[in-house]
């Protein structure tokens, strides 16, 4: 299989990163259109994994892999949940999940040869995405009370995949974040751009997903942090964000208020929609040393019957403070690299997809299993990663003329 002479990746790499996503959309979420049996949408997921894997491994026969802090301290996340899992206090349905975080993983492995600090890897998130809310947008054009069910108080879901509003609100923020940023830095067209960005913003709002939209403006505040002292676009952006901010606040302060408490009382808000009575719960469980250390096994990141809510407290749930201390190693590893690299739109992504995660992590599990955090936490990796070495060629290299920047063409999305 030819990955391309620049070494980025190839369409079949881009196709298992598709299947990736795919694999982490889940199969609990609201009702669609066309009932599909939960277990035919497992049927899928896990498929789209094993073929992910395939295409990984056929385009990596010769198992070329990069060095990778993050895939180590994953591997490492291993063993913690083998070791509860194997105890067989949650089934056989905790073995089965690590099993499945075990492909995902070495698949992660398989894809790290094209981790060379380009943003191809972005590219690929960015249109995998796009097309999982394009399917949002037609099942609400398609049954709009289906896609806004009184059951999520109105909220937009998956009418024909099954998609909760949280999970809507994260592909949206993810893409506009990452779109901004190759709009400041000139890699990509200002109408592809819109393309993605409107649509996106409108299907953020009508989730009245709160983690999705602070952590947009937080990471997307941070990223273009890292660009105004080299970036003359990242500052007018900047200034003007700033400002526009300061006159939405003012002029519709009402309006966001009422949008940020979606109708819920000041009791229910403080609580975090009743999740801070499950933590509350779960962490005044008794434990043995073992479930202290290692957790229960992988399972559903619900405690009692209710969902956990917490990417911290899932972790020390299922895979116990040894996880806990490998899930902190990984966002102080990545943010670390990130800190210490110098200005770039690649670095500016990936200080974006990390705050991002770190953000969500308090209101949203799945930073310790295969998830769409550990996806983008995946992309940041990648973004970080030196480039590969130069493959020594038997003729002699020519050099290239150099291109103004004012004739640099920037690439549609």
């Amino acid at each position: 299989m030819s990955t391309g002479t620049t070494g980025h990746p190839s369409k079949i790499v881009g196709t298992a990163w598709g299947l990736l996503i795919l694999n982490t959309l889940g199969s609990a979420g609201a009702e669609t259109i066309i009932p599909l049996p939960r277990s035919l949408i497992q049927m899928a997921t896990m498929g789209a994994l094993a073929a992910a894997f395939a295409l990984a491994l056929a385009v990596n026969l010769r198992l070329r892999i990069r060095a990778s802090a993050y895939v180590l301290l994953l591997t490492l996340l291993l063993v913690p949940s083998l070791i509860a899992s194997a105890n067989m206090a949650s089934g056989f349905g905790a073995l089965f999940r690590c099993g499945r975080l075990a492909l995902f993983i070495a698949t992660l492995w398989l894809l790290s040869r094209w981790w060379d600090g380009s943003l191809t890897f972005v590219r690929h998130h960015i249109r995998m995405y796009f097309v999982v809310l394009g399917s949002v947008a037609a099942g609400a054009l398609i049954s709009p009370g289906a896609a806004m069910p009184e059951l999520y108080g109105g909220r937009l879901v998956g009418a024909l995949w099954p998609l909760t509003p949280p999970q809507i609100g994260q592909y949206a923020a993810v893409i506009i974040g990452l779109t901004v940023l190759l709009v400041l830095g000139r890699r990509t067209d200002r109408t592809s751009a819109v393309v993605v960005i409107v649509p996106s913003l409108v299907l953020l709002a009508l989730t009245h997903t709160r983690t999705a939209t602070l952590g947009l403006f937080i990471g997307l505040t941070l990223a273009i942090g890292s660009l105004v002292l080299t970036s003359a676009a990242a500052r007018r952006f900047f200034v003007w964000a700033v400002v526009c901010a300061a006159v939405v606040a003012v002029g519709f302060a009402s309006a966001l208020r009422a949008w940020f408490l979606r109708g819920q009382s000041q009791e229910n808000f403080t609580s975090l929609t009743g999740r801070a009575k499950v933590w509350d719960a779960l962490l005044a469980a008794p434990r043995t040393t073992s479930e202290y250390l290692f957790g229960m096994g992988l399972g559903d990141k619900s405690f009692g019957g209710l969902p956990i809510d917490n990417s911290w407290l899932a972790v020390y749930n299922e895979q116990g403070m040894t996880g806990v201390v490998l899930v902190a190693a990984i966002i102080i590893v990545l943010g670390g690299v990130a800190l210490l690299r110098p200005p770039s739109l690649s670095r500016a992504c990936a200080i974006f997809l990390i705050s991002y995660c770190a953000i969500a992590s308090y209101t949203e599990a799945g930073l310790g299993d295969a998830s769409p955090y550990l996806l983008h936490l995946a992309v940041a990796a990648s973004l970080l990663a030196a480039p590969a070495a130069a493959t020594p060629s038997s003729t002699p290299d020519v050099p290239r003329p150099r291109v103004p920047k004012w004739a640099r063409r920037s690439e549609v999305i």
